[in-house]
């Protein structure tokens, strides 16, 4: 269970911050850079929402309810220490159901011939920046899963990977199931 009592606890103040284990690292530390590159991501969904349909709502909010998971994943480190508490992982079964829900999206649409543009609708345009940030997590995530002695589990970055192809669809689905996606034409401005 979370409490927080106090908002500022100046540990924070010489540039370092505490994971889950209790570890504290840099602020720059790409373990924290990825995380804190997650929540970015999780905001982004969250403005997405104030304009989508309930629908498309209602998997957001599981999302970004996901999104706390993984980032909780990332704070904790498996290095294999025992912990006085179990901590949370991303799952399989989240990643399955994240599948599942850019299937049902991606069954109303129309196969794309062409790359879309970010916008048409300000939903869209939303839920595309939530895209290009979780692209910047999951590199970030890979990127510290490269690192020797740091570790990112396979179902988390199986998750981060899909949320970007879920939120591409998404987007494409609440503009108009694709009808006002803004196609890339290659060399139009030359």
């Amino acid at each position: 269970m979370v409490k927080l009592n106090r908002i500022y606890t100046r540990t924070g103040d010489k540039g370092t911050t505490g994971l889950g284990d209790g570890q504290r690292r840099p602020k720059y530390d790409v373990r924290v850079a990825a995380f804190g590159t997650v929540d970015e991501a999780n905001a982004a969904v969250g403005l997405a929402r104030l304009s989508v349909t309930p629908q498309v709502d209602a998997m957001l909010a599981r999302i970004q309810n996901d999104l706390f998971d993984l980032g909780a994943d990332l704070c904790t480190p498996d290095t294999g220490a025992k912990l006085e508490y179990e901590p949370l992982r991303i799952i399989d079964a989240q990643v399955e159901r994240l599948e599942r829900e850019i299937d049902e999206l991606n069954g109303e649409l129309k196969p794309l011939r062409s790359f879309v543009l970010p916008g048409g609708s300000p939903a869209a345009a939303h839920l595309h920046l939530a895209r290009t940030i979780a692209r910047r997590a999951e590199r970030l995530m890979v990127e510290l899963a490269a690192r020797e002695n740091e570790t990112v589990s396979a179902p988390a970055l199986k998750y981060i990977n899909r949320l970007s192809d879920f939120l591409f669809v998404a987007s494409r689905y609440v503009n108009d199931k694709g009808a006002k996606d803004v196609l890339w034409v290659p060399g139009q401005n030359r």
